[in-house]
């Protein structure tokens, strides 16, 4: 099969050009500029999800299209909002997909996502996803929760700052509970999608086996590279929503109220993608220890 892929030079899509490689597909990814790293066997055609005029014909002669593409924090100055890269983007690429007869449409979106979600991140996905369903298309969604991986970007930067100093800053008790999915199991489940006729019209919420809570995944961090569980002084919540909303202008910030939000309500599911999909979740503690061991 050959397939469409937008977002496909990112975190997930690195590890979804891999796992659909490996069987047999042949891939043509949407870039802004070519470049020398992607395998010479995967087609690029440069365009811009948020430029419909630039998508015109771009996944013809291809059987389905991924949408990988997606923010977790915006910056309006230079453009970038959820409005533009979640709704306006899957609208372009639903209607790019239509244009070129294309019947198979997967689209990643987030765990947590609902029409009554308390940050922008999710209200945008979950308009994203009705964009979808409602598109006459064969569609499949898929709402991963915390993705970990070699190039993720939270867990190695947990590592990088315990590396620095065994502290950890905590907002409120620590206690409310993530459940991390590994990359290379959220690709799988993209290319199994596109294998099982029964993933069509569905939306699955993907995560791993381990409901951590947030002290215990910093723990569990510090292990894996090799040091000490960290101090972890407790910040008010109350405190934290007070100043959040001036300091996340700063762009070098690490938090912004939306990341907050999302943070505090927690990110878990019961697991029953996996009952679609037929095999297990890899682990946490082991699948940071391969790479955050490498790296250090």
């Amino acid at each position: 099969m050959k397939i469409f892929i937008a977002g496909g030079t990112g975190f997930v899509g690195s590890h979804l050009q891999r796992e659909l490689l490996r069987r047999g597909h042949s891939l043509r990814l949407l870039i802004h500029r070519r470049s020398a790293d992607i395998a010479p066997d995967v087609e690029q055609i440069e365009g811009d999800v948020t430029r419909q005029e630039s998508l015109e014909r771009a996944a013809e002669g291809c059987q389905a299209v991924i949408n990988l593409v997606g923010i977790i924090r915006e910056y309006p100055g230079r453009g970038i909002t959820f409005e533009k890269l979640h709704v306006q983007a899957t609208g372009n690429m639903l209607a790019m997909t239509r244009q070129c007869g294309i019947r198979r449409f997967l689209q990643m979106s987030a765990l947590g996502t609902r029409p009554a979600a308390v940050s922008d991140y999710h209200r945008t996905k979950f308009r994203a996803e009705e964009l979808v369903r409602h598109s006459g298309l064969e569609w499949t969604i898929l709402r991963p929760s915390l993705i970990f991986g070699p190039r993720d970007a939270f867990v190695n930067m947990l590592a990088a700052q315990l590396r620095l100093a065994p502290v950890m800053p905590v907002i409120g008790d620590g206690h409310y509970r993530l459940q991390p999915i590994h990359a290379d199991d959220v690709a799988r489940c993209f290319a199994l999608a596109l294998e099982l006729p029964q993933t069509i019209g569905h939306c699955f919420e993907l995560c791993g086996n381990e409901r951590l809570t947030y002290l215990e995944l910093l723990d569990s961090v510090a292990e894996a590279t090799g040091t000490r569980p960290p101090v972890k002084p407790r910040l008010p919540v109350g405190l934290m929503k007070l100043m959040i909303p001036t300091l996340q202008r700063i762009p070098q910030f690490p938090i912004t109220m939306d990341q907050l939000q999302m943070l505090l309500e927690g990110n878990t599911c019961d697991g029953a993608w996996k009952l679609t999909f037929g095999f297990e979740p890899r682990q946490f503690r082991q699948g940071i220890r391969e790479y955050l061991q490498h790296s250090s």
